[in-house]
């Protein structure tokens, strides 16, 4: 969800420049620094952004200049004098020296602002010509940047699938090894003359049942296509989707993992883990 626009453009006299700046946020954050004219459009500015650029921390930075580079400012004559007046009072009566007192008021808020006046219907139009290409140039960053996260996620999420293939040949030998437990333990316990093979059998088809991972296992390649899957689909958000698509993954390899009962597959899961948590970082910045 990083990006960044900007624009120029001119409108009679004046130079209008959009800058757009977006950073990585679940939710829509939007903060606007405009000139006092624009104001009056804030509600409409807010729009425009929030349908081009989605979600995101972001900051739309609106200024407007003269032919020659300078600020559109005016300033507040009345407030001034009134802080001056007030100010030059209070150092005589107190001894402070008044040095530096012109950049002091200057720093005052609203002493100095924009150049204040109904926004022109025409100037407006300009406005949005300029903003709506700087929002484009932020389209094209994210899209080279989703390019890149892209093939890192299809990456990660195939590391997974190669995982999971290694899992099986771990499985057989796992139950050759707890069946060959159980029977010791039957027999330490009960003694070989007092064998129960029945109950024996009975305990084993227990475990085995709870060592079943076929339905994980199965699961977790639907959910892992799923999410390529999803990546093909040319709609514009698909984060929020494969975010849950994520979840349901975790929660098959958190499963498998409790159902090893295999140092191997347990290694395995916990490179599988690893995979999902990378991914988990990088769906931060998909939209």
């Amino acid at each position: 969800m990083t990006g960044y626009g900007r624009s120029q453009g001119s409108f009679g006299a004046k130079t209008i420049a959009v800058e757009v700046r977006a950073l990585n946020s679940k939710i829509t954050d939007l903060k606007l620094r405009l000139p006092g004219d624009y104001k009056e459009r804030e509600v409409e500015l807010r729009k425009i952004v929030t349908d081009h650029a989605e979600r995101g921390k972001i900051d739309l930075i609106v200024e407007v200049h003269n032919a020659d580079g300078a600020a559109i400012v005016s300033l507040n004559e009345a407030l001034f004098r009134g802080y001056h007046r007030e100010l030059s009072r209070l150092s005589q009566e107190l001894g402070i020296r008044q040095d530096d007192m012109l950049t002091a008021l200057l720093r005052i808020p609203n002493v100095v602002a924009s150049a204040s006046g109904e926004l022109d219907v025409a100037e407006w139009e300009a406005v949005c010509k300029v903003l709506t290409t700087a929002l484009n140039q932020l389209k094209v960053f994210r899209k080279q940047e989703g390019v890149v996260l892209e093939a890192d996620l299809r990456m990660r999420v195939t590391n997974i699938l190669i995982l999971l293939a290694e899992v099986s040949p771990f499985e057989s030998d796992r139950f050759v090894r707890m069946r060959e437990r159980l029977r010791n333990n039957f027999e330490e316990a009960l003694g070989k003359d007092s064998f129960d093979q029945n109950r024996f059998e009975q305990e084993v088809l227990y475990y085995l049942e709870k060592m079943d991972m076929s339905e994980e296992k199965l699961r977790l390649e639907q959910h892992c296509n799923y999410f390529l899957d999803q990546m093909t689909h040319k709609q514009e958000a698909v984060g929020r989707t494969l975010n849950f698509i994520t979840q349901e993954i975790g929660r098959e390899i958190n499963t498998l993992g409790a159902k090893a009962y295999d140092a191997d597959i347990q290694r395995v899961v916990v490179q599988m883990k690893d995979e999902l948590e990378k991914i988990k970082e990088q769906l931060a910045n998909v939209l």
